[in-house]
């Protein structure tokens, strides 16, 4: 069978390099970053994404658009969230319309939902009102919010993923509401993987390992996408590292140095 075409944007990313070197195996890959890389192993197209054109440049052929690129700090200023997730995140979907793209995997954030964590209003569901602890988390709501309307207005399929904290090794940092909203790099790939093959046109899903004290509901993600996590950060902790039920206090300055 002819493998399905598949777009990833931000591929140079740390998400978006986990992604491509376990997925080139399954699909026909297209990465793309601010600076085209021809010799790259996929190649790498270049584009602004605040350039429509150029945009429209990377989407002929694609069956699936995997958008991970952006400003990618909690911390963002607004001129940065402005350009790269809001007007970017706007032509990745005009584009994908355009072109007749199948269906756009849109990477979300937990952001989009922190404040809940800053104030330990836990637990948090997939259909809770959006509640963002920074202009990043404002414009991870702005792209769930137009990929509805583009799958409502022309049909366009739209998985979003409220993606937790990818890292390869969880013990890296000493702070529970990491671990608890820890994605390994194997899940990572899992749950793009049932996002691009799911059955379902449109959803938002929480995106996290198997972790013990998670406060994020994934029973949609189990359910439409068929995501069974692997991993859980539990599996890295020292013996002696406990779990705390109900979730340990998170700091005030949440999501600062995340």
């Amino acid at each position: 069978m002819t493998k399905r075409r598949i777009l990833i944007t931000g591929s140079a990313g740390g998400v978006g390099s986990v992604l491509t070197q376990r997925l080139k195996g399954e699909y026909d890959i297209t990465g793309h970053d601010l600076t085209a890389a021809p010799d790259a192993d996929p190649v790498v197209l270049g584009a602004d994404l605040a350039d429509y054109d150029a945009v429209r440049g990377l989407m002929d052929g694609i069956d699936t658009v995997v958008h991970l690129a952006g400003a990618a700090s909690p911390e963002s200023s607004w001129d940065a969230v402005l350009g790269a997730n809001i007007i970017g995140t706007r032509n990745v979907l005009e584009a994908a319309r355009d072109a007749g793209v199948r269906r756009v995997v849109f990477a979300s954030s937990n952001h989009a939902m922190g404040m809940y964590d800053r104030h330990e209003e836990w637990p948090v569901y997939p259909d809770t009102p959006p509640r963002a602890d920074s202009l990043y988390g404002v414009s991870k709501v702005f792209g769930e919010v137009l990929g509805r309307y583009y799958h409502d207005e022309y049909g366009v399929s739209f998985i979003a993923l409220r993606i937790g904290w990818v890292s390869g090794d969880p013990t890296l940092v000493d702070a529970d509401v990491l671990h608890a909203m820890w994605l390994s790099e194997h899940d990572s790939a899992e749950v793009v993987r049932c996002a691009i093959e799911a059955e379902v046109d449109f959803g938002i899903y929480y995106a996290i390992s198997d972790n013990p004290n998670r406060r994020w509901s994934m029973t949609n993600t189990n359910l439409d996408l068929g995501y069974r996590p692997r991993d859980s950060w539990s599996d890295f902790a020292p013996e002696d590292e406990p779990v705390v039920e109900g979730g340990a206090p998170v700091d005030d300055s949440w999501p600062e140095g995340s």
